[in-house]
């Protein structure tokens, strides 16, 4: 017996021991932004999805330049540069930078009728709870309370692992934060533990990422910290290269809250066959993600069957790569994401899934 518990805290330190630093980040950061606190006072349950009128995104003004007389160039002087001469060309995935801060375009850009790579199943016969009103019933879009989300861990890594997490969607007037805790192991003594924060602003185009922080704690190991700041038209990231910011731009913790805005406001969107994009800063690099719609499955959870789309990334997975996480988004539950699944490599992979219903704060006046 002995001999086990010593085996078995070997093999969780060598867990901790394996955690790659290109994951955790070099040296430490700032400290993350101070937590927005809330009281959650319900439970949400399962209803039908309402209308609600789409979001149009304002075409922006743009200033009238003065006119300018032109003026010969001297005699024997060179031909003024043209702009492309001297400003630098961004790469092409970074093509579309915009100088505001802003978060979506237009839905009809964002989402593809395109088919994926491969042939998405035939979906599943949706439960009541998921069917579709009326447009006649089209209600303005407000953004919902504060809520937060608790999953049940499990997974592998060269073993089974278990463990839990939580999402929070926090905001007070025009700002927001989202958290994502996830934990292996015991809560109050877990043996690895990652936070990332995403904190800024809601507009009419989604949300706009101020900042974004990563924090990473594994037994025996030096707490990593990695933070993303991203300023009016450019990204900073933690190895300090500077990019400039796109339309759409959001980090890994606020992808989720974006892609359930963009389905409450345009639930066609949510079909399958289709594919939505958006760019995402991570850590290591910014990239534009495609999310094909695989699916309507029906989930079995503690708060009873719920339908759900998938979404799948179209990554391919490799050793020292990003992480792919699969997404269940529920109608029924205001589009929230009820089932997570994070891989890193065919064999390795936490899968979260709602444990108890979503709580929520009172409805802000």
């Amino acid at each position: 017996m002995a001999l086990l518990v010593l085996m078995v805290i070997a093999g969780h330190f060598w867990l901790a021991s394996m955690l790659p630093d290109a994951r955790l980040g070099e040296g430490a950061a700032d400290r993350m932004p101070r937590r927005i606190e809330v009281a959650y006072v319900r439970e949400l349950a399962q209803a039908t999805p309402p209308v609600v009128a789409p979001v149009v995104v304002r075409p922006r003004k743009v200033a009238r330049p003065k006119p300018v007389m032109p003026v010969a160039p001297a005699q024997g002087a060179s031909a003024p540069l043209a702009s492309s001469d001297v400003l630098p060309t961004p790469p092409p995935d970074l093509a579309t930078a915009g100088s505001e801060p802003v978060a979506a375009e237009l839905p009809a850009v964002e989402a593809t009728a395109s088919q994926p790579d491969a042939a998405p199943p035939p979906p599943q016969a949706p439960v009541e709870s998921a069917a579709a009103p009326s447009p006649d019933a089209a209600v303005a879009f407000e953004w919902p309370p504060s809520t937060r989300l608790t999953y049940r861990l499990s997974g592998n890594y060269r073993g089974e692992v278990v463990g839990g997490a939580m999402v929070e969607w926090v905001r007070v007037e025009s700002r927001y934060q989202v958290h994502m805790d996830v934990f292996i192991g015991a809560q109050a003594a877990p043996l690895v533990a990652r936070r990332m924060t995403s904190d800024g602003d809601l507009t009419e185009d989604g949300l706009v990422p101020r900042r974004y922080d990563e924090e990473t704690r594994a037994l025996f190991r030096q707490v990593r910290r990695r933070t993303i700041v991203f300023d009016a038209d450019s990204v900073l990231l933690p190895n300090g290269k500077t990019l400039p910011r796109v339309r759409s731009m959001q980090d890994a913790a606020s992808q989720f809250v974006q892609l359930s805005w963009l389905f409450t406001t345009h639930p066609e969107l949510l079909q399958v066959g289709r594919s939505i994009e958006l760019t995402l800063a991570l850590p290591t690099n910014v990239s534009r993600w495609a999310y094909d719609v695989m699916s309507l499955e029906t989930l079995q959870t503690p708060v009873g069957s719920v339908a759900a789309y998938r979404l799948k990334p179209r990554r391919e997975l490799r050793p020292g790569g990003d992480l792919v996480a699969e997404v269940w988004f529920a109608p029924s539950l205001q589009y929230l994401p009820v089932r997570l699944l994070i891989r890193q490599d065919a064999d390795t992979f936490v899968d979260l899934l709602l444990d108890q219903a979503p709580q929520q704060a009172a409805q802000p006046r």
